[in-house]
């Protein structure tokens, strides 16, 4: 009787489509979730990658250019108002701010440092607001996703022990496939949990120093004024 469950249960099919078929209807809609959340996490971890790299590779462009030694107002008429590279709208917005900041007669208003270092730091916030956007979606898939599987996977064993009562039988081809659709939940959800985790650190310490870079700049900047203001 043991050899005769052992070579059926050899027989079946418990590939990943064979298993999802046969699955409850609750498991399948766990599985189609852990999918959905792998690849929209894998779509935020490309994205972002690809963002920061190019934010690094304008930020060290930009200050090239910046610490040539050319004349501020040169460079603000070259990158105009509304640039597109992050620091590049950090640095006109503070350009802005002081062009705005003289008056009529060529002087300049009174507390135009607060408003420009205010202006830079609105800047700086909204660049990293966008730089970050897509983080909580990992963070979230990273801290949910294997408690999903979980469910999937008690749901799935649980209906495996229905289907033992309701057969009387404890033979392997009865059990094997029941508890294989339970634990394909679970692996699913640790697949989609743990690069999710990985890639939210790694990427986290990315946009911090990139966000870092951006503060020190407008700190910066905001001093090379004010040593205008002085003089």
């Amino acid at each position: 009787m043991e050899t005769e469950a052992l070579a059926l249960a050899q027989e079946m099919d418990f590939s990943f489509l064979a298993l999802f078929a046969r699955a409850t209807l609750t498991v399948k809609l766990v599985i189609l979730i852990l999918i959905g959340s792998s690849f929209w996490a894998w779509s935020i971890i490309v994205q972002r990658m690809i963002i920061y790299r190019r934010a690094k590779i304008e930020a060290r462009r930009f200050d090239r250019s910046f610490w040539s030694g050319q004349p501020l107002d040169e460079l603000f008429e070259k990158i105009g108002t509304e640039p597109k590279g992050r620091s590049q709208k950090i640095f006109a917005a503070g350009m802005v701010e002081w062009d705005r900041s003289h008056r009529s007669d060529g002087k300049l208003m009174a507390g135009v440092q607060s408003r420009i270092e205010r202006s830079m730091n609105v800047a700086v916030t909204r660049e990293a607001e966008s730089l970050q956007s897509g983080l909580p979606v990992l963070a979230t898939v990273g801290s949910t996703a294997p408690f999903i599987g979980l469910f999937g996977t008690v749901w799935g064993i649980m209906n495996a022990f229905i289907e033992i009562a309701k057969q009387q039988n404890t033979n392997l081809a009865v059990v094997a496939p029941g508890i294989a659709e339970a634990l394909l939940a679970t692996g699913l959800g640790l697949l989609a949990a743990i690069p999710a985790v990985i890639f939210y650190n790694k990427l986290s310490g990315d946009s911090e120093r990139i966000i870092a870079g951006y503060e020190s700049f407008a700190d910066e900047f905001a001093t090379i004024l004010s040593r205008q203001l002085d003089s």
